[in-house]
């Protein structure tokens, strides 16, 4: 096991420090930055770094405009968000952030992903508003959303932004979901689930939908999923490939520093678990 020394760059100084002046990726979590495999947006950015892009950090910006953001500069291909480990909250930053990286940069790809994004990709019962939510990408304004284990996804999707292949056309790779208009796009084998507007006002519609979306839900035999939205089509593609053991010891051997960032003078405690 690696242990690394230094930690990816948390802000404009820090970026010039190493000598960029532009950078790839920015990384957006809702949790506090520990540089550590036990939290997903650390293995992203780390992965990505791996893979020979510039990447950056941004870790629980104020969500109140988009200045924390546009303070960072912009990415040269894609803002990727991650609404950290507690997917469950009334606040729901992956919405929040998604609005105000698209503010910050208008024209640059945003991929979501992580444990809220993967729990919601589908039309889904919320319990805070206590009612049937449409999946959510139609209420943050990403291109694209990642789900369950990102890795492969995520290098997959960064391969293609850095080719210039326009983020509308990224509809086919596994572990991931978009909205689409015409849904004979899906390059899969695919199952049509009920709409959001039938799960919406039926229980029994709810849960045909439910059963479609766990039958697929598996690497080898599972089929794209298609759910028609107010005129769109969410597009869920089939699950990724899971890692292999050489691939796993790989990622978790990249130069993490295993700490939390020292600009948290009290230090966070979720480190104290792992």
């Amino acid at each position: 096991m690696v242990k690394g020394t230094e930690f990816l760059p948390v802000s404009r100084d820090e970026m010039i420090h190493r000598g960029w002046y532009y950078y790839d990726f920015l990384v957006v979590t809702a949790d506090g930055y520990i540089d550590h495999p036990s939290f997903g947006s650390a293995i992203i950015a780390r992965l990505l770094e791996s893979e020979g892009y510039r990447v950056a950090v941004l870790a629980q910006p104020d969500w109140h405009d988009a200045e924390a953001f546009r303070a960072m500069g912009k990415p040269r291909y894609g803002v990727m968000i991650g609404g950290g480990n507690l997917g469950f909250r009334p606040d729901r930053p992956t919405i929040v952030y998604a609005n105000r990286a698209k503010e910050a940069f208008p024209d640059t790809p945003i991929i979501i992903g992580g444990l809220e994004a993967s729990l919601r990709r589908f039309a889904h019962y919320d319990y805070w508003d206590d009612k049937v939510r449409r999946s959510i990408l139609f209420d943050a304004p990403a291109d694209l959303l990642v789900y369950g284990m990102g890795e492969s996804a995520t290098v997959e999707v960064a391969r293609r932004l850095a080719a210039k292949t326009p983020v509308g056309d990224i509809t086919d790779v596994r572990g991931t979901a978009c909205i689409v208009t015409d849904p004979t796009v899906c390059r899969y084998h695919e199952v049509t689930c009920p709409s959001f507007e039938e799960v919406q006002s039926d229980k029994i519609a709810y849960a045909k939908a439910t059963k479609v979306q766990y039958d697929e839900h598996d690497p080898i035999r599972g089929k794209a999923i298609l759910q028609q939205c107010q005129g769109r089509w969410l597009l869920v593609n089939p699950p990724q490939r899971p890692l292999n053991r050489q691939s796993m010891d790989r990622l978790y051997d990249l130069p993490f520093t295993r700490e939390v960032h020292p600009m948290y003078t009290e230090g966070i405690p979720a480190i104290e678990e792992v």
